[in-house]
């Protein structure tokens, strides 16, 4: 997956909100996480506000759909 792709999937997730997207947005992180690092996951929960929407924090790992601190 891009980072391109990776900005516009949590986004349409974050636009709608709820527990299932929360979800959703779990494992696009997770996928960008395997793929690109922690770097790139923290920098796209800052960039797309994900702390706001999900209570996503930077330094959270995700994996397979777990997010961990």
């Amino acid at each position: 997956m891009t980072l391109d792709k990776a900005r516009e999937l949590p986004k349409v997730q974050a636009g709608f909100g709820g527990f299932y997207n929360s979800n959703s947005a779990k494992l696009i992180l997770s996928e960008v996480s395997r793929e690109h690092g922690q770097v790139a996951v923290d920098q796209l929960i800052r960039e797309l506000e994900l702390e706001k929407v999900f209570g996503f924090e930077p330094g959270t790992r995700f994996e397979g759909g777990l997010a961990k601190k």
